[in-house]
């Protein structure tokens, strides 16, 4: 069995910072990307957080397809839209600021919406949606992703894991936010599978016949070569109405590209220009809406809060002991971790030992 680590979050987030900040990045930027990645693990979501750090954000700084110092610009202004430029800067920081705009514009509006072009990465989608419920709004985000999910009835890895994420306040201790890719499972998962030496279930990935794959590190590498493809929400074929989620990944493609004129589909594989490596040119979409122009905010609560305690209060299939609404096993995630923070893996312990290495950072016990 793996080995596990526990090491507290204001730790791990110091770290963080310190080592984007050693790269290149601004003190409100590296704080913003650690604050982002931090969150996914005291979340659970262990898929997009520090066990990410050294290849998808890392590496990608000290490749030069991933700039850590951009700064957004903003190239199309109107009342309650607004059209963005990342250049191929920190992710989490243009997503950031991006739902910052979308929030501003509602305030005023009632609606706003931003649309981002050429930017990475931009870790979990629900810090986002988060980000519009702490000001009594709703929170709506999606991003594309390099191609890694087949169509539904097709073998070739075509669209990204695209996540289309909500965010609602309620007048419980937890938000409802639904946070998930439109693909059965995601890259993340299958990383994690990975590390832990764990076969994946079946359904999750096929290859170029349509057979289905479990070897998660082998599939890791087929997936970059187009050997091997993840399936949509709800799988293979349309038995399971993987069609449905085929649909959405699809509408998240579009969204996160068609309003920007940014990448999509194949483009995002194209990495390579004249024998250097180049960014992948991602697209996201951020919309904020003000509650307060409809309803007031503590009735709106109070019935969204009333309709996910119906929910979880309703009868219980035999076996089970409790029904879950969006959101709510984060929290208790949160409530177990916040004392002893995120587990980490010897794989990724040694991943933080060779960052500190290289950047002669020796005040932090990774062992």
């Amino acid at each position: 069995m793996e080995k596990i680590k526990w090491l507290k979050f204001e730790i791990l987030e110091n770290f963080m910072k310190e080592v984007l900040i050693k790269l290149g990045a601004s003190e409100e930027d590296a704080a913003i990307c650690a604050d982002v990645l931090i969150a996914a693990d005291k979340r659970g979501i262990d898929s997009h957080g520090i066990a990410r750090f050294k290849n998808v954000y890392y590496d990608r700084i000290k490749e030069g397809i991933q700039f850590p110092n951009a700064q957004i610009e903003i190239i199309k202004d109107a009342e309650a839209t607004a059209v963005i430029d990342a250049h191929h800067g920190m992710g989490h920081s243009a997503a950031k600021k991006s739902m910052d705009i979308a929030i501003a514009k509602a305030k005023k509006y009632g609606i706003g919406m931003t649309a981002v072009k050429n930017s990475t990465h931009y870790g979990i989608a629900g810090y986002y949606v988060i980000q519009a419920i702490n000001n009594d709004m709703i929170g709506i985000t999606g991003t594309n992703a390099r191609p890694s999910v087949a169509p539904t009835f097709g073998v070739e890895n075509m669209l990204g894991t695209n996540p289309l994420t909500f965010g609602i306040p309620t007048d419980e201790e937890f938000p409802f936010v639904l946070d998930c890719a439109t693909s059965l499972a995601q890259r993340g998962k299958i990383e994690t599978s990975a590390r832990l030496n764990k076969n994946i279930p079946d359904g999750w990935v096929i290859d170029e016949n349509g057979n289905t794959r479990n070897d998660p590190k082998q599939i890791l590498k087929d997936l970059t070569l187009g050997k091997a493809a993840l399936t949509p929400l709800g799988g293979i074929g349309e038995e399971g109405a993987g069609y449905k989620g085929y649909g959405y990944a699809t509408v998240v493609e579009i969204l996160s590209a068609a309003l920007q004129n940014g990448k999509y589909l194949k483009a995002l594989n194209d990495t390579f220009k004249d024998g250097k490596k180049v960014p992948y040119g991602i697209g996201h979409f951020f919309i904020a809406i003000n509650i307060e122009n409809f309803i007031e905010p503590v009735l709106f609560k109070k019935i969204a809060g009333s309709i996910l305690r119906e929910l979880r209060n309703s009868k219980k299939m035999p076996g089970q002991s409790k029904i879950y609404t969006a959101g709510e096993k984060e929290y208790l995630i949160w409530l177990e971790r916040k004392d002893k923070g995120a587990p980490l893996t010897e794989e990724t312990l040694k991943e933080l030992q060779m960052i500190c290495k290289e950047l002669n950072i020796t005040n932090y016990d990774f062992s």
